[in-house]
Parts: structure tokens; sequence; C-alpha cells
């Protein structure tokens, strides 16, 4: 008889499933679905260019601000993490750090990450392991299927969708496009922050420089700027874009009449800095712009909403954003999220939204949110987005997952992304699928679900892949 009180093996076959049904439902179901990753950092570039790296460094933890956090609370110095020292001292002092991550999810991912791809089971990473794992990852990367093709279809990766800036030639997916012989679908996604963050005159105006270049006319105006974003968003729609995604602090909508608008256009070109009114009335109308534009094209678009970014002002000077130095913020989102979706709604311009909170303590009204703007023209067309950023690991993603459950419909979920910059970031999805057919097991096991196997895992099919393939319509 199994003793049912004794240890599990760490990351074995039935990892995070603690039933016979979460069981059945991840190995018959979940583990064959391919991945839709339809939001990621991932460098078109190095897609393009099918990129090798010279070593496990650069494909892992160059650009992991996850793993920066980690080593700056485990006390290395920064020239072992984002400095001049060799890579190879650079991964020991990550594998220094590793053994102190238990309870973090960087413990689960770094060894699934070593499994999945590099086939690394039954070592701990740690100091006393670094150079055998380095050395072992090293010679597979040197091999033509370890390079950045080979990595993602042995992922079993399907689509990937890209942030794109909306002044990218688009050329590197273009590319991508070409390669009858590269199987996994990469397509773009309209980045437009910097068409609305105009409290800093200068960065603004470079932007729009850029602009006036991909749209290849002037804009002296506001009108002939709407003009240029969307003879941009017809760009990337006639590549295969088929979403948007906005980074925001908080949602607003501040109405302002046209008049309004042109001045504030005209003031900020001028190299003058908005009141913060006007900023987020511009903010609000381009925003709402773009929706539209959204709507029309039949895009979906993705609101990531509640970071507070670059708090550690002395090292933003020294490293620049996306360093690990991003925090959650605690801003009021409800009265300006609803307003923002009633204007596009009113108009019966809505898109299919994806809704995106950095602080759990705003679950219950996303999710509240979501359920008042369902209107009957697809299933859940609007969504509650999957735990995003410090909100990706177990207990984010439980906590996501059930108040959708409470409040909507989990069933028609579109599931997990890595919104990663590292190749290597796919064995997520399986920690996703894992946690999922877990919490239907239990469901069933509390009586609160039927043991009905066909129907859950249809369900987890759903979730897993099927409700994106069929959501984003990418094959349109």
């Amino acid at each position: 008889m199994t003793d049912k009180t004794a240890p599990r093996t760490f990351l074995g076959e039935n990892f995070l499933l603690e039933s016979e049904l979460a069981r059945r439902l991840y190995h018959d179901y979940a583990a064959k679905m391919p991945i839709f990753d339809y939001h990621c950092h991932l460098p078109p570039a190095q897609i393009a260019d099918n990129a090798s790296f010279e070593n496990l460094t650069r494909i892992w933890l160059a650009g992991d601000h996850y793993k920066w956090r980690a080593m700056r609370a485990n006390g290395v110095p920064e020239r072992l993490i984002t400095g001049d020292a060799d890579d190879r001292s650079k991964f020991r002092a990550w594998a220094e750090t590793v053994p102190q991550t238990i309870g973090n999810p960087l413990y689960h991912w770094t060894h699934l990450e070593l499994a999945r791809p590099f086939g690394i089971t039954g070592t701990l990473l740690g100091p006393d392991t670094a150079d055998e794992v380095y050395d072992i990852c090293n010679g597979l990367l040197a091999k033509q299927e370890y390079r950045v093709h080979g990595i993602l279809e042995r992922m079993g990766v399907a689509v990937i969708c890209t942030t794109d800036d909306p002044t990218d030639t688009l050329e590197h997916h273009q590319r991508i496009a070409r390669n009858s012989r590269f199987r996994v679908k990469v397509l773009p996604a309209f980045r437009p922050d910097k068409s609305y963050s105009i409290q800093e005159p200068s960065a603004f105006g470079k932007w729009v420089g850029r602009l006036e270049s991909a749209a290849g006319s002037s804009l002296p105006d506001y009108d002939a700027f709407l003009s240029a974003l969307k003879s941009r968003h017809d760009y990337f729609h006639a590549h295969g874009c088929r979403l948007s995604d906005h980074g925001i602090e908080f949602p607003a909508y501040e109405q302002a009449t046209n008049e309004e608008l042109a001045s504030i256009y005209h003031k900020v070109r001028d190299g003058r800095a908005p009141l913060a009114e006007e900023t987020l009335k511009f903010r609000s109308a381009v925003m709402h712009e773009l929706g539209v534009m959204d709507a029309e094209s039949g895009w979906t678009m993705q609101l990531h909403m509640g970071a507070v970014r670059n708090v550690n002002t002395r090292m933003f000077r020294v490293l620049g954003p996306d360093t690990g130095y991003d925090s959650i913020g605690d801003f009021p989102i409800a009265v300006g999220l609803v307003r923002m979706l009633d204007a596009l709604a009113s108009r019966d311009r809505l898109p299919k939204t994806i809704l995106y909170n950095l602080n759990p303590t705003d679950n219950d009204v996303i999710a509240s949110i979501v359920g008042s703007f369902q209107d009957g023209s697809i299933p859940g067309k609007v969504q509650f987005g999957s735990g995003w950023w410090f909100n990706d690991q177990k207990d984010g993603m439980i906590k996501q997952m059930t108040t959708l459950a409470n409040h909507g419909l989990l069933s028609r979920f579109v599931g997990m992304l890595t919104d990663s910059r590292s190749f290597l970031s796919y064995p997520r999805h399986e920690y996703f699928r894992r946690i999922l057919c877990n919490i239907i097991g239990s469901w069933v096991a509390n009586g609160e679900a039927p043991n009905d196997v066909k129907l859950l895992g249809n369900m987890v099919e759903n979730i897993c892949y099927r409700n994106a393939e069929q959501y984003f319509g990418l094959g349109s």
C-alpha cells in the first residue's frame, strides 16, 4: 500500500497533481495540446535568424529580470548580474542563488526549464552542479536542433504573438513568414503605448518623428496623427496582426473636445509639458480611437494595468527600463475602466478585450467588470486575463482562475501566455496546465463538479489551446 503521507518526488511526473483525476486530466488531455502564446516579448529578429546561443547564460539569464531580482535579493553584486563579468561567472552566481529560491516559482521554473528542453532531471542546480549543468546545456546549444526554431518546435509551440511598436517595419516578421520550413506561426501585436505617452514631450516628439517616417507623411496636427496611427494599424493587419496591447498604470476615461485635443497635441509637439489633466484626456482619446480601430478590424485589445515602473531611479539611470525595478501598484481602477469600456460599448465598438491586473486585490473587481460587458456576440468576448507578471505563480494562477470561475465562465478562458523574453520559458504553460487540472480535480474530489472525464477533459483542452485558437481568429 502506498504511504500517502510520504513526501513526493520533486518535479515527478505527477508534480502539482494531487488526485487521480487531476493526473488523468493533465496526462491524457492537457499535456498533448499545442502552445498558443498570444503575448510575449520574444525578439522577432532572433526568430527570423533562427539564432543560436553561445551558452546557457545568453539564452537563460540575459534579459530575465525575474532571475535578476532573486540574485540581488541573495546579495549577488550587479557585476555578476547585468555587468561585465564573464558568462560562466554569471551562471555560477545564478546557480548559487537557486537553492535559496525554494518557495519561489523560480525554483520550479528553473528545474522545469532544465528538464524539458535539455533533458536534465534528477539534478538540482546549485553551486556544486553549476559547471556540470552549464557544460551539458552548452553542448546541446551548439547543435542545430537547439537553435531557436528547434527549441520552439521541441516545446510544442504552435503560435507566437510578439510585442511590436507601431513604427516597426515588421521586416523580421516578413522573413519568418517566408520560411516555409518553420512550422510555428509568428505574428506581430500592436503596442501603441508611446502614441499617448505625452508626459515627456521630448520622448514623444522623437517617437512621432519615427511615426512620420513609417507613415510616409508629416503630422502637423492631431487629425494627421490619428490618420498615421490608422495607416500603421492597417499595415500591421496586412501582416497578420490581430491583437493590440496597452501597458498603463491605471485606466481612465476623461472626455475632451477635438479642439482641446488639437491644442494638447500642438503644445506637446512644441516641447511644452502637459498638465496632468491634459495627459489623461489625450491618453483617453487616443486609446478610444485605437479601440475603435481594433473593433472594426476584428482585433483583440489587451489592457495590462497596475505596474509602477522604474521605482528605483538610481538603478534606472544606470541600467534603464525592464531590468527588475518595477512593482505592483495600488491604483483605483474600477471607475476609470468601466468608463473606458462603456465609451466603446455605447458606440458598439468594444473589441474583443482581455483585462490583466497586476494587483491581485483587484481580481474580483476585474472579474465582475468582465461580466458587465459581454454582449453575446462570441463566447467570452471580454476576458479576465491570465495571472500576469507578479501573479504568474501557483498562488496567483489559482486565485485568478477561481475568481474567474466564481464570477464568469472558466470554460471560456483563453488560457496562459508567457509574457517572457526567454525562449526557455515555455514550461510555464506546463506549470499552468498542471495547476488548472489540479483545481478541477479538487472540485470533483469535493463533490463540486461531476466526475465526468470526457466533459472535463474537453474543458481542459479548450482552455489550454482551442479557446485561444477560436477567439483570436489568426487564421483569417
